[in-house]
């Protein structure tokens, strides 16, 4: 059984529950995903199925991906991910997985790219309290100050927290609670926070690891 899905952010919005407390969630575009292709132990060394999301203009595919796609029958992907499997039975070249590999209250991690904000400076970047505002420190308000010793050890250590790109990596967010599925409509609701912008791209699998209670 395929365990994950590709998506894409929607956006954030808001619902009720019955008692009135308003409970933030974001809406993905989950599927539909055909299967492009199998990985078999015996051949690839680990078992998984590549899947497809999204549609791409036919003179913006090269030939090998046509070639690669017209296998599995399938016209163009904007996109090509694999999941791992435990099993490939009853998983075949050409099936499509939608939103309805998950159901209501299942726990999912979500992984995708956080929004790049370019280069930063430290107190945007780490949340510095920049220097003082007042008596001649008005040339060190987002300054960073010091970053290491003099003599000894004569050098800034690895990891220094100053600036540079911030944001645009790859994240996850475990354990995220799946409000309601609906794949008449390709949508997943899930409670929380994901990574990226909107119309961002999302990997959905079932959560790996339970969380502590």
């Amino acid at each position: 059984m395929v365990n994950g899905i590709i998506g894409r952010k929607v956006g954030m919005t808001q619902i009720f529950e019955d008692s009135g407390e308003a409970v933030p969630v974001t809406v993905i575009e989950a599927g539909p995903c055909p299967i492009v292709q199998l990985k078999t132990q015996e051949k690839d060394g680990y078992q998984a199925v590549q899947l497809g999301f999204g549609e791409q203009k036919e003179s913006r595919i090269n030939k090998p991906r046509r070639g690669h796609l017209a296998k599995a029958g399938v016209d163009s992907t904007f996109v090509l991910r694999e999941f791992r499997v435990q099993s490939l039975e009853d998983i075949s070249i050409g099936n499509v997985v939608d939103a309805s590999v998950f159901s209501e209250g299942e726990l999912v991690d979500v992984t995708g790219t956080s929004k790049g904000r370019g280069f930063s400076g430290v107190v945007r970047r780490w949340n510095f309290a920049g220097g003082r505002k007042s008596h001649g420190g008005e040339q060190d308000l987002r300054r960073p100050g010091s970053i290491g010793a003099s003599a000894t050890p004569s050098r800034v250590f690895k990891g220094k927290r100053m600036a540079g790109r911030h944001g645009a990596k790859r994240h996850t967010v475990q354990n995220l609670s799946v409000i309601q599925a609906d794949p008449e409509r390709n949508l997943l609701v899930v409670k929380g926070a994901v990574p990226g912008p909107p119309n961002g791209l999302l990997l959905i699998q079932k959560a790996a690891k339970a969380p502590k209670s």
